[in-house]
Order: structure tokens, then sequence, then C-alpha cells
């Protein structure tokens, strides 16, 4: 077992502040595979923490066995892809120990997760949510890793998919695709240009993402 602290202030006052785009709530780690989902979302958007041992309405509930630490460095070491380094912590709390994992932003994105397949899905943060992440965004992280400088050319296909997106407010990507008649592929790339320079925004809306031209 780790090293314990007792500084259950600490661990009480990120308690009151619920789950958020930072942390996250785990009353027991019980599969690896499917707490690499949630180091995924972390790693891929702007890192954080998993409090296990905590309920989801903030009770104590205190970390069960040394086991749940074995899997989380399991999911952490094998079934995240790229693996991840994360930091552990254990806190005495109302005399429960409570599993702090820290998790920080990777400069290797997309980290994905392995599903029981072997297939691997890259997830994301969103308030409180782990949401797998979009061709767009996979699109948008192998931009950020090619060193070659991008740079936005403003054909008619440019043009014309800005033109669509300003008529509507809201546009999936297979609604982009359909209204321009353009391959799939290729919104998938102009979308992810448009994003890395600010003339479009992604919208997450009743677990759908949505573009939008930004105002």
């Amino acid at each position: 077992m780790k090293p314990t602290t007792e500084n259950a202030n600490y661990i009480q006052k990120l308690v009151a502040e619920g789950e958020h785009v930072h942390q996250d709530f785990k009353f027991a780690i019980s599969d690896a595979r499917k707490i690499a989902r949630s180091l995924s979302a972390f790693a891929n958007t702007s890192g954080g923490r998993l409090l296990v041992g905590v309920k989801d309405n903030g009770k104590i509930a205190g970390v069960r066995s040394e086991e749940e630490i074995f899997m989380i460095e399991a999911a952490a070491s094998m079934y995240c892809k790229p693996p991840l380094e994360v930091e552990n912590k254990i806190h005495k709390v109302e005399g429960k120990d409570v599993l702090e994992v820290s998790i920080a932003e990777s400069k290797e994105k997309p980290v994905c997760a392995i599903d029981d397949t072997g297939k691997p899905w890259a997830y994301i943060r969103i308030a409180d949510e782990n949401i797998l992440a979009t061709p767009v965004h996979l699109a948008i992280w192998k931009q950020n890793d090619n060193e070659k400088k991008i740079i936005v050319t403003y054909t008619d296909k440019e043009k014309y998919l800005l033109e669509i997106l300003g008529g509507h407010k809201l546009l999936t990507l297979n609604q982009c695709v359909r209204l321009t008649h353009m391959p799939r592929r290729l919104i998938i790339t102009l979308l992810a240009d448009f994003i890395r320079f600010e003339l479009v925004e992604p919208v997450f809306k009743e677990h759908t993402f949505y573009f939008k031209l930004k105002e």
C-alpha cells in the first residue's frame, strides 16, 4: 500500500467541488479497461484526478483493497496507448483510505483506451463526463503532431463549407457531409483546420457533437 497522508481537509475540499472536467469520483475500481477510459479522457483534455473510494454523492466509502491500486496501474500501463504515468497518493479520511490518482495532460495525443477486443478508442473530458472523441478531434491531434506548418487555403471547397455552416446554427459532421456533397474525409480535414484557426468551434449538446461558426 502507498504511504498515506492525514490531510483529510485537502480531500474534503476536493470532494466539496463535486465532479467536474478535472475531477471524477470512483466508488470502486473493478475493471482496468473501463478505468482506462477515464485516464484517456483526462490525458487528452487538460489533465485531472480520480478520487477512488468516494461515491457519486461525495460520501467517503474508502478503498477496499490494494488490488484497486494495481488495476489503476494496469489501466495506465497496459490498457492506455501510449502508456501513461500516473501519480497515486492515499489519504486517510474519516478513518478510511481515499486514493487520489493524478493524470497529467498528455503531450502525445491521442491517448487511447484499449477495449476488450483490442481496439483503441480515444476519449475527451467534457464537464463531468468521458466522451468518445470524434474523427475531427483525431484529425486535430494528427495535425498538431505534424511538424510541418499547416496552412489553410481558401478555395471554393473551404468557402462553400463556411457558407453552409454560416447558414445554420449547428451542424453535425454527417450533416456537413450531406449538405456539401463533399467526401467525409475532406470535411473532417476542413473542420479540423477551421477549429485550429478559430474559425469554427465544436459544441457538445445532448450527447452529440455539433460545429458552428465562431462568433
